[in-house]
């Protein structure tokens, strides 16, 4: 009885199984709180991962820009600095040259300092914007000039410019002689150019110009100087040609180095050619003997032999004009023969001052010639005397 009673009591009151499902006692909204807050976690972690990586980025930026602007500092300093130059020297740039390419010859000659990895020349050249300026020539660099000194001379600077002189009355085998000894130009000496086709001047030029350069520039000079001087000439003058033009102005040209008797000596050989007489003048006896290059300078005066020899240029012989000049006149002797003075004067002689004593008649003349002669004499008595008190004596021309 006991046992059904405690069947009964167990029953009542003991551990039955549900049928619901299990329910726990933690709310549903706690646990999609635990969750979520794990997510914001790695948000968070994520988010300062990226914040630590772009202040990584902003100081390396803000380091790179301080070194750049420190060698941008540096550099500009450098650029504009004194530069190791010691003493004044020149510079030769080739045509087609480029910055680049003239750096080390820059550095070897002691006008810029050795560049090293910082390439500070070429640097401060390409941000002034002269990179494709430079200049080709010879240049001058003082001491201690900055680099970007050197650049402005190599940009804005004129190069070194010589001359060469060629006197008036020069012969072209005495150009020619003249410019190929000059070491300055270049190139082969060209062939001799014609008599009378060079203007005779003082012409200025680069190194590195050629030899056919200035024959080229002596020939145009002639070229443009003569159209003009033909253009302005008096009329009726028995001169059919510039080219007759120019050979009667290098018979002035030889005849007097006195710049105001040029117009004189003209007229009177333009009085001569229109009274058809020989114009008879040595220098164009010489020659027709010696050609360009000149009567030997140990020989004296003309001998009667070469004065009665016969050439082509021998005008105590021939009638009007040599077939050529005999020299490069210069621009005024060619000018004198346009202008010639108006003058009846048909004859000249040396008057012993340098200059000449003009006259109308041959009686004029030939009395002019006494005294000339007798000028001559006494030079030649007062030579004599000074050569014996030296130990010395002096050969005559001979006939």
């Amino acid at each position: 009885m006991s046992d059904q009673n405690s069947d009964s009591e167990y029953g009542r009151s003991g551990f039955q199984p549900r049928s619901e499902p299990f329910e726990t006692d933690v709310p549903k909204d706690f646990l999609q709180i635990e969750e979520d807050s794990r997510k914001n976690r790695r948000s968070r972690s994520a988010r300062g991962m990226m914040v630590r990586f772009f202040n990584f980025l902003l100081t390396l930026a803000i380091i790179g820009a301080v070194v750049f602007a420190g060698m941008v500092w540096h550099g500009k300093n450098k650029f504009e600095a004194k530069g190791p130059l010691q003493a004044a020297t020149t510079f030769e740039v080739p045509k087609g040259a480029s910055f680049r390419s003239i750096i080390p010859g820059l550095e070897k000659a002691g006008i810029i300092e050795e560049q090293g990895v910082l390439r500070v020349f070429m640097r401060g050249v390409q941000a002034a914007g002269k990179a494709t300026e430079l200049k080709a020539g010879e240049f001058g660099f003082k001491p201690n000039m900055s680099m970007r000194e050197v650049m402005l001379e190599l940009t804005e600077g004129r190069s070194i410019e010589y001359s060469l002189t060629f006197p008036e009355g020069w012969t072209s085998y005495r150009i020619m002689e003249r410019i190929g000894a000059d070491t300055t130009l270049v190139g082969d000496i060209p062939e001799i150019p014609a008599e009378g086709s060079m203007l005779p001047s003082t012409f200025s030029f680069p190194r590195g110009t050629t030899r056919q350069q200035v024959v080229d520039r002596l020939q145009e000079a002639q070229k443009k100087a003569l159209a003009e001087v033909w253009a302005n000439r008096v009329p009726d003058l028995p001169l059919k040609s510039p080219e007759e033009l120019v050979i009667l102005a290098s018979i002035v040209e030889k005849e007097t180095g006195i710049g105001s008797e040029r117009a004189h000596v003209a007229s009177v050989f333009v009085n001569r050619l229109r009274k058809g007489m020989r114009l008879e003048t040595d220098p164009t006896i010489i020659y027709g003997i010696w050609g360009g290059k000149g009567k030997p300078k140990d020989r004296g005066g003309l001998r009667k032999s070469e004065l009665a020899r016969k050439t082509p240029y021998n005008t105590y012989q021939i009638k009007g004009l040599p077939p050529t000049p005999i020299a490069n006149p210069g621009i005024e002797s060619m000018k004198a023969v346009a202008n010639p003075l108006v003058t009846g004067d048909l004859f000249f002689v040396a008057d012993g001052t340098g200059g000449h004593a003009f006259a109308k008649t041959l009686k004029e003349h030939n009395a002019n010639v006494v005294k000339w002669r007798a000028i001559e004499a006494k030079r030649k008595k007062e030579a004599e005397e000074a050569a014996k008190q030296n130990g010395t004596t002096i050969e005559g021309s001979g006939n």
